[in-house]
């Protein structure tokens, strides 16, 4: 297979890079393609951590950039290689990435190795095992072990937003909310305490919540909470002893982590026993700094809110102001019919290289 060209069209490299099968685990041959051609590239410093490669620029502007992308994809499922197709006299290019997001991945690659001179100086990420675990996330990693390669006035992360700017994103986290009984022959339930029954004000209090929507930095966040999994009971003529609510809150980024966690506990520990598996913080968007303004006034954009997590949340973090921008439809990642229209690639690709020269 030949190199890697990163004068081919963001669209072809997009097909090329998503025929470049990555799903997460497996991104080394696709690392060893991107290094290859950045280290060709003689204004670019280029490093690589395992399979996530860092190119900067090192031109002394008084500000620096950060643009990352993943380069791994959910499973293939019958759609891989890719094709081109039309519909309804929009042209597509179809297939596992060309959403999520190997068109990000491509734009960028192609804007590293043209701009020679940008306007600030440029860090650009393509980094391994998003689609996974986030102890073997490849930006996770990066920030524990070598976080001054992070170091920036701003970040754009090239996930699917449609071609629009989403700023920020919510945060996520996940609880069980469990209640305790006691098992007894369901022919004699009089005799036990059925776990199940008593979960019942928990699902009470979920279908009668209302949602907030807060507004943070101009954009307005609606938040959700509901109950996504609910198991209890050993057998069929068993009265349960357990049962378990497993409950998902999306927080808008003006809340902590920690005031998350209160707010839930707060609701719920009344009723059952309180059991956080999981938590994610958002990120503010922070589109009130200098960068972020003059990026928007750029592409010619409105922000809006990313409800879902996106690792924006990583820069955050860092204190560092991050917007997700990038072509596909985020309705179609991991779709089996993913596909993202070739137009939008292009106009991705044209608004970040007005921004940045």
């Amino acid at each position: 297979m030949a190199p890697l060209d990163l004068s081919a069209s963001s669209i072809e490299l997009t097909r090329r890079l998503c025929d470049l099968e990555s799903v997460s685990g497996n991104e080394k041959a696709i690392a060893d393609e991107i290094e290859q051609a950045l280290n060709r590239m003689p204004h670019l410093d280029v490093l690589r951590d395992g399979d996530l490669i860092v190119a900067r620029t090192q031109l002394g502007r008084a500000r620096r950039v950060v643009i990352a992308g993943h380069i791994d994809t959910v499973p293939v499922n019958g759609n891989l290689p890719t094709r081109f197709e039309t519909v309804d006299g929009v042209e597509y290019l179809w297939g596992r990435g060309t959403v999520d997001m190997k068109p990000g991945v491509a734009v960028a690659l192609k804007l590293a190795a043209e701009l020679s001179s940008p306007s600030v100086d440029v860090t650009w990420l393509f980094y391994d095992n998003e689609e996974v675990t986030s102890d073997l996330n490849g930006l996770a990693r990066l920030a524990r072990t070598r976080p001054e390669l992070l170091a920036g006035d701003f970040a754009i992360l090239g996930e699917p937003s449609n071609g629009a700017v989403e700023g920020g994103c919510n945060g996520t986290m996940r609880f069980d909310v469990i209640t305790r009984g006691k098992r007894a022959h369901s022919a004699r339930a009089w005799m036990g305490e059925n776990a199940i029954h008593k979960a019942a004000p928990i699902l009470q209090l979920l279908a009668d919540f209302e949602p907030e929507t807060l507004t943070v930095d101009g954009l307005d966040y609606r938040e959700s909470l509901n109950a996504v999994l609910v198991s209890g009971g050993v057998a069929g003529n068993v009265i349960p002893d357990e049962c378990r609510v497993h409950v998902n809150y999306r927080f808008a980024p003006s809340r902590s982590a920690e005031q998350a966690e209160a707010k839930m506990r707060a609701l719920f520990e009344p009723l059952g026993e309180f059991e956080l598996k999981d938590m994610s913080p958002g990120a503010r968007p922070g589109l009130d700094d200098p960068l972020a303004r003059e990026f928007l006034d750029a592409v010619g954009l409105e922000a809006k809110p990313k409800y879902g997590w996106t690792d924006v949340a990583r820069f955050s973090a860092l204190g560092i102001p991050a917007v997700n921008f990038g072509p596909g439809d985020p309705s179609l990642a991991h779709a089996d019919d993913e596909r993202v229209p070739v137009e939008q690639i292009t106009a991705c690709e044209e608004a970040l290289r007005a921004w940045l020269s």
